[in-house]
């Protein structure tokens, strides 16, 4: 503004010298131009007011600001401290994250490791799964050829027994001495004294053994569904003299036949039955004395139940 002034006065002391120098027509153009720098000179000083306004309301307004900005810095390294803290926390999350991922590849292989065994665990209890059930199945086929064969087997026991009281029914009148019936292994045994069926060295069956037999035939013909198998036994005496036998063995073979052809005379089928001699070999008593050896010498038939049925399970199995 002072610049501005000088300028004014400047004007003045030039306007004077003009005047005196120059002519009117001159001043009047000099007068003009110094009505429109005195124009310009108020309009300048209203903006100049104005701007003065606008200065003092911006002087406030950037102590407004400084204090804001005060505030802001204050702020600002809270902020940053506590951004520096986040920063740091984030650092650590990322690395605890970058090895949560390392350790999650790990992990998935290990997972899709374990989910392959895992698989081949299930088609092994697959596997065992059906061989259990072919276990079971053919346990349940067991059971009931079990429980088949403990049904044939009551059967044949029952059959047996059943034998036993026919031939023992039909012997009742022969002594307990001359002859036995009994169950062993399944089977009936009809043990003859030798005095019951023979004179000693003979094959020949006497009145009494023959009518022995022939009751025995009775109880037992029409029955086919049973074995017979004459057995002959001796002592261990040897045969004396040069007769017709070669030797004990010889001597049961013959006496078992002959009780064969009686009892098939007598109505037992020659399809069941069968001749065996089994000499000294097989005694029921040490040859140590007469008794023992008496009871030695004898014929035994025994009766076989056919179990064919049972046979043929037995085989299955």
């Amino acid at each position: 503004m002072t610049t501005f002034l000088n300028k004014t006065a400047l004007l003045s002391l030039l306007l004077i010298f003009l005047t005196s120098c120059v002519a009117k027509k001159d001043f009047d153009s000099v007068v003009g131009e110094k009505n429109a720098l005195e124009n310009d000179k108020t309009r300048l000083q209203e903006q100049l007011a104005v701007l003065g306004e606008k200065a003092s309301r911006l002087q406030v307004q950037v102590e407004d600001l400084k204090g804001k900005n005060t505030a802001l810095q204050s702020d600002f390294d809270i902020v940053s401290k506590e951004l520096k803290n986040v920063q740091g926390e984030y650092s650590r999350i990322k690395q605890l994250y970058d090895n949560l991922l390392t350790n999650s590849g790990q992990l998935n292989t290990d997972l899709a490791q374990q989910q392959q065994r895992l698989l081949a665990i299930e088609d092994d209890l697959e596997i065992e799964r059906k061989k259990n059930e072919e276990l079971a199945l053919d346990l349940s086929k067991r059971e009931a050829k079990v429980a088949e064969l403990e049904r044939l087997i009551s059967e044949k026991d029952k059959a047996v027994q059943l034998l036993k009281k026919r031939v023992t029914d039909a012997l009742l009148n022969f002594q307990a001495s001359d002859l036995s019936v009994e169950v062993k292994n399944g089977k009936v045994y009809v043990s003859l004294a030798e005095k019951l069926l023979f004179n000693s060295g003979s094959t020949k069956v006497d009145a009494k053994g023959e009518s022995a037999l022939k009751q025995l035939a009775v109880a037992l013909s029409g029955n086919t569904d049973i074995n017979i198998m004459v057995e002959g036994h001796t002592d261990n005496v040897p045969l004396s003299g040069s007769g017709k036998f070669s030797d004990n063995w010889d001597l049961s073979v013959i006496r078992a036949t002959s009780i064969v052809r009686i009892l098939i005379n007598n109505g037992i089928s020659s399809e069941v039955i069968t001749a065996a001699g089994r000499g000294e070999f097989s005694p029921v008593a040490e040859n140590t004395s007469a008794e023992n050896k008496a009871l030695n010498r004898r014929t035994e038939i025994v009766l076989t139940p056919k179990l064919n049925e049972l046979f043929q399970l037995l085989e299955s199995y």
